[in-house]
């Protein structure tokens, strides 16, 4: 049934036209987007490549399972794509602008930079894009937002790639930090920011945040490689974060999962009378590079950077919002970003999160 519903879905697809699903052109709110409540805080927590059945019910993942249930399970949400970088600039900016690989936010076509191994490949765009984002959405309606990663060399930093010697559990040489789980440090708009530092900041920020109640609007939260499910193979990499250990590396994630959410619903913010929510995520499948183009919502098969990223696991959990919900309206990222869009009062939709078959999360989203 699940293959019968994506198909029909690839087909309402098509059926819309390239042109109409490409437009910039941005389509009123309907009664479902003024029907999401405003919110006063929205965590997103993103976690790495696995598919909806590796984290749902399985016993490496008991925390996020247990949320699913206890709160908000999206059980018919899609990735944009593959791999990792293109999905996170489809949430923050609405589209994928093109990109197909990991190559540094920087990366120009035929790029000499060893951030850049793909850029003599035919269709390579630019990874630095400037367009309307979700950080400049929120900075136009006077509100706040953080990019909180974990392992992040200092606030505000340009790093590609960085180690993190403090980090628990994790060799001081293996690499953690990755600026392609960003999404936001691809946009003009951040890398230009004077303000850059007080909006990509790392995880002691995020805890300090939480204790004195002054979390921002909007916060996307990364943890590094190890404790968001991605995992590395260099020499000397812990069992609990190895590809070939995927038991033990989602269930480090998920403990990781566990504290982050704890922290969240500890905070004076959870208990106050302003609606607030934590999404978790994930940026695709764990089919990549096999060619599991399967989405919906916004994505189109024949768009090689948009084709759709696989069936992950999407969980929402809200301070005074809906208990015990399982919702199989079909999603995707773009579906994400309009919903929290409206739960922040935004009704100018960025590119795809206006596309047909794009509707707002309010099953999860809607007040008791």
């Amino acid at each position: 049934m699940k293959n019968v519903r994506v198909l029909a879905l690839l087909v309402a697809v098509l059926s819309v036209g390239l042109g109409a699903v490409l437009s910039r052109a941005t389509s009123g709110p309907t009664r479902q987007d003024l029907a999401v409540p405003r919110y006063g805080h929205i965590f997103v927590i993103i976690e790495e490549n696995k598919d909806y059945g590796q984290v749902i019910g399985s016993s490496d993942a008991p925390t996020i399972t247990r949320l699913a249930h206890e709160y908000g399970n999206a059980t018919d949400f899609y990735a944009e794509t593959h791999p990792s970088e293109p999905n996170y600039v489809a949430f923050i900016g609405g589209y994928t602008y093109g990109i197909r690989d990991d190559d540094g936010y920087f990366c120009t076509p035929h790029d000499a930079n060893p951030a850049c191994p793909n850029s003599n490949q035919p269709g390579y765009v630019n990874h630095t894009i400037d367009a309307p984002n979700l950080a400049t959405q929120l900075e136009a309606a006077g509100l706040t937002w953080k990019n909180y990663n974990e392992s992040l060399p200092h606030a505000g930093s340009l790093a590609v790639v960085a180690t993190d010697p403090h980090a628990r559990g994790v060799p001081p040489t293996l690499p953690v930090y990755a600026a392609k789980h960003s999404g936001f440090i691809n946009f003009v708009s951040v890398q230009r920011d004077p303000h850059r530092a007080q909006h990509l900041v790392g995880f002691a920020q995020l805890y300090a945040d939480l204790r004195s109640a002054k979390v921002p609007n909007f916060s996307l939260i990364i943890p590094n490689l190890c404790n968001e499910m991605h995992g590395a193979d260099e020499a000397g990499t812990p069992q609990d974060c190895q590809y070939s250990h995927l038991g033990k590396l989602i269930w480090r994630g998920d403990q990781n999962v566990a504290v982050i959410t704890q922290r969240i619903m500890a905070s004076p913010i959870w208990r106050a009378k302003a609606n607030a929510a934590i999404v978790i995520t994930f940026d695709e499948d764990g089919h990549y590079p096999i060619l599991d183009y399967v989405g919906c919502c916004g994505n189109d098969p024949r768009d090689p950077a948009n084709r759709g990223g696989g069936h992950i696991a999407t969980v929402v959990i809200t301070n005074h919002g809906p208990r015990h919900v399982a919702d199989n309206t079909p999603y995707s990222h773009y579906s994400l970003l309009r919903t929290v869009e409206d739960a922040f009062g935004i009704h100018t939709y960025l590119r795809r999160a206006a596309a047909p078959g794009v509707s707002p999360m309010l099953p999860l989203f809607r007040l008791r």
